[in-house]
């Protein structure tokens, strides 16, 4: 196999100027003082540190974008991930975690390998949308207990748990942090329409800070749950890569790694669409699982590239990938020398900034146009949306990729038909003409099984111009038509193949078996080869009577 690894950094580079420099650096410096909230929130909301939400945007951020297949890609903790980091850590530990975000990192740079940056491709439209408002709706429902400031110890990640957990809890709410969520909830959505030169998130950060450090509000902060966070970066740590460990936690890392796939190549999409640009998917993926790999050894934990941050990242006048390295050790510098400060953020706040990422990161006009798209589109979209915010995101992907699946099926044994010429006509010639329309595969086979025979008929042609695929289920069937052919003492002919068919069908032996003579290029030829095989067929009546 030809292994390109060839990150964009490197194309970037030669002919960089200064001017490039100093935009990349503006960008950078912006996008990291964004990246700050959201990498605490996006930790605290997992159920991990805040500091290994800094963490995760520093290093993986810095691989990401020194490694990756885009220009414009900022790589972090993102929302996306949220959900399923939650779950592993209940069920698996956050040691554990850190385990599965390597096997995923791994996974993810074999994809690169393998060419298989078209992974997003293979996931239909309404699967998305689904899960997306599945997990955006789930990360709302995890941030009510410090949006109101309930006294829950932990939250389960089951579904029905959690809305218990709260319901149950809902006489210890804190008015005070409720007051702070609900005006940090009205600056995000609000700020951006006034004000979109400065991120709401870092507005939000440093003012609602400010109003609890100063007036003493008796809400939680990271300082009271969390202590702090450390004024430096985590030495190298051993994690437990057992082949048990790796055996027990492959199903949760490989949800991690399609997930990571999928989220960091549709943000890749985005950024293309924005700047005009063309990123290498296939680098992309290896970037993104070079960035898996390192971070856990470091205490961070799965990262991807984020949407929001990149667009900003676009906004702020980012020409290459120095600017995502650039908000890395932004954020670097922030732990070195302000680490302390953020002892005082309130958690309602944070908890505020992820209400608000989860309101713009669902797609909440797709519930208001149903009646624009087919039922079984909006079927598919609806029940994994369900299965994503009542089960897992594994389950509702794999159910919604199925359904699609099926409904494909469906519609592909629609459009396929056996049109018969002469029944159409009236015609009374020793030859029958079919010609088939569509994909003949295992969904549609049993429309050749189903041909009858008529026994004037001594010669069929089978008309495959406007066949574009055959599988060998079908394949099997055509056999099958053939040897009925056959023992009736009639011969079948094959008219017009186009490729894919063709090749198969001299694989598999089925033109030595019919004979080359009686398999035509053209619809034409076919027609004056039935006719001779008819006049041949007479001749031999002929002489046995």
């Amino acid at each position: 196999m030809n292994l390109r690894f060839r990150p964009q950094l490197l194309d970037c580079l030669p002919g960089y100027t200064r001017a490039l420099f100093l935009h990349d650096l503006l960008a950078g410096i912006s996008v990291g003082i964004i990246a700050l909230p959201l990498s605490m929130a996006f930790a605290i909301a997992s159920g991990l540190k805040p500091e290994q939400g800094l963490y995760t945007a520093i290093i993986a951020g810095f691989c990401i974008s020194a490694f990756g297949g885009t220009r414009f890609s900022i790589g972090g903790p993102a929302g996306a991930f949220i959900v399923v980091i939650y779950g592993i850590v209940e069920q698996y530990g956050a040691a554990n975690l850190l385990i599965c975000t390597v096997m995923a990192g791994a996974m993810m740079f074999l994809m690169g390998v393998l060419r298989l940056g078209a992974i997003v491709k293979f996931v239909p439209e309404p699967v998305v949308v689904g899960f997306t408002n599945g997990i955006a709706v789930l990360i709302l429902l995890s941030q009510l207990r410090d949006f109101l400031g309930l006294q829950v110890p932990r939250l389960p990640a089951e579904f029905f748990s959690l809305l218990k957990a709260l319901a149950a809890n809902l006489g210890t709410i804190n008015l005070l942090a409720f007051g702070v969520a609900l005006a940090c909830t009205a600056a995000m959505l609000w700020w951006p329409q006034r004000w979109a030169r400065l991120p709401a998130p870092v507005v939000i950060l440093i003012f609602a800070t400010l109003a609890v450090a100063w007036g003493g509000l008796p809400v939680e902060t990271i300082g009271t749950r969390f202590g702090g966070i450390p004024q430096n970066l985590p030495p190298f740590a051993v994690l437990d890569l057992s082949m048990e460990n790796l055996r027990r936690l492959l199903l949760p890392a490989m949800t991690l790694a399609l997930l990571g796939a999928l989220e960091s190549l549709l943000c890749a999409v985005v950024a293309d669409h924005t700047s005009h640009d063309q990123h290498d998917s296939n680098q992309e993926l290896m970037g993104q699982g070079i960035a898996n790999l390192v971070v856990p050894f470091f205490g961070g934990f799965a990262a991807t590239g984020t949407i929001a941050r990149t667009s900003a990242n676009i906004r702020n006048g980012a020409k290459t990938p120095v600017a995502g390295i650039v908000h890395a050790l932004t954020l670097l510098l922030i732990v070195l020398v302000a680490a302390p400060l953020a002892m005082h953020v309130p958690l309602a706040a944070l908890a505020a900034i992820l209400v608000g990422v989860a309101i713009r990161m669902g797609d909440w006009h797709a519930f208001t146009t149903l009646r624009s798209h087919s039922t079984p589109r909006n079927l598919i979209m609806l029940t994994t949306f369900v299965l994503t915010v009542v089960l897992d995101i594994t389950t509702a992907v794999q159910v919604g990729v199925l359904c699609t699946m099926v409904m494909l099926i469906r519609r592909m044994t629609q459009v396929t038909s056996i049109y018969d010429e002469g029944a159409a006509s009236g015609h009374t010639s020793a030859v029958r003409v079919l010609h088939v329309t569509g994909i003949l595969f295992f969904g549609t086979a049993d429309k050749l099984d189903a041909v009858e025979l008529i026994p004037q008929k001594r010669v069929l042609v089978l008309n495959l111009t406007r066949v574009a695929y055959l599988d060998t289920t079908a394949l099997n069937s055509l056999e099958n038509l053939a040897a009925r052919v056959h023992q009736h003492g009639g011969q079948l002919v094959l008219a017009a193949a186009q490729r894919q068919p063709l090749r198969l069908m001299l694989l598999s032996g089925l033109i030595a078996k019919l004979g080359r003579e009686n398999v035509k290029a053209s619809l034409g030829s076919a027609r004056q080869r039935a006719t001779h095989l008819v006049n041949l067929i007479a001749q031999r009546s002929r002489e046995v009577s």
